[in-house]
């Protein structure tokens, strides 16, 4: 596993490298955003019908999903009893909510889990995000993010859940998949090539989002519980409800690794849209992701 996140460390780096010397004629902002549009709108959407038009669809995706659950619940209680009790503005404590509660379990979770343990390891990826992960961050997490903000929105959460192309494409995936239609070879070679550019793409875009100048040494006493419970505390629940459901014994050790995973990249873009603090989110992503290399390493062998 550490020489999986090394490799993955090398894509990040270059996203890291490419805000400083990317072309000028846009800005930094319009390069991350034209590349995590390319990703969110056309080729993860491919690779999600490409994938779970073809998976399995029993009893274990209902076990991934309640794996995924229990550990956002978990986390979500934890951090908000701790933040209870720390001197932080609303601001802070949405952002900070949010960083502790949701796992970057399809930007990073999908290629380490891939490099690690192979292709068949992306359709049990795909069911702990889109079954569980996306769904309650664009529901509870904008709720989150709303309470806790400066600015009114009229965003409501079931409205942006129908905004997420990927979740377009598990539901015409899951009726394809349900009702026995066959993959046609052209279009699986089509899916196929579109969504090979996914993990690459997807790590660049990690390093793009990493802020650099967001990390400062006053922020690391509220950013320590955000890394206990995301990188900790997330994977021994997922452990425990695995184990408690009798998850087999691969995909057992890819949700526990998922919910091992560093703060999601998503966050970002609720803290700016809510103005909650987007430089504390931005300095949980820079130090969880940076801290994965490690704890991932540890947890895959503990489980393998």
């Amino acid at each position: 596993m550490l020489s999986v996140m090394l490799q993955m460390s090398a894509l990040i780096t270059i996203g890291v490298v490419w805000q400083y010397i990317a072309p000028k004629h846009i800005s930094v902002l319009s390069h991350r955003r034209a590349l995590t549009d390319l990703v969110f709108y056309v080729l993860l959407p491919a690779l999600v019908l490409d994938v779970m038009w073809q998976a399995p669809l029993n009893l274990t995706s209902v076990k991934i999903s309640l794996t995924a659950l229990s550990s956002i619940a978990v986390s979500l209680v934890l951090m908000w009893l701790i933040l209870h009790c720390l001197s932080v503005s609303n601001p802070q404590k949405g952002a900070l909510l949010i960083a502790g509660t949701f796992p970057n379990s399809t930007y990073l979770g999908l290629p380490v889990t891939a490099q690690a343990l192979g292709d068949w390891s992306q359709a049990i990826v795909l069911k702990y995000d889109l079954f569980a992960c996306s769904p309650t961050v664009l529901t509870i997490g904008v709720l989150i993010a709303d309470y806790y903000g400066n600015k009114q929105n009229d965003i409501h959460p079931l409205r942006a859940l129908l905004k997420v192309p990927p979740l377009w494409a598990l539901l015409f995936a899951t009726f394809l998949n349900l009702t026995h239609i066959q993959q046609p070879v052209e279009i699986q070679r089509s899916l196929d090539l579109l969504a090979g550019g996914v993990v690459p793409l997807m790590l660049i875009a990690l390093g793009m989002s990493i802020r650099w100048d967001t990390m400062k040494l006053k922020y690391l006493p509220l950013l320590m519980p955000v890394c206990l419970v995301a990188l900790v505390i997330a994977p021994v629940v997922a452990y425990s409800t695995a184990t408690l459901l009798k998850i087999p014994a691969d995909i057992f050790t890819v949700t526990v690794i998922l919910a091992a995973m560093p703060t999601m990249i998503f966050g970002i873009v609720l803290c700016e849209r809510f103005e909650l603090d987007s430089g504390l989110y931005a300095a949980a992503v820079f130090l969880t992701t940076l801290l994965s290399i490690g704890t991932l390493t540890i947890w895959f062998h503990l489980i393998t």
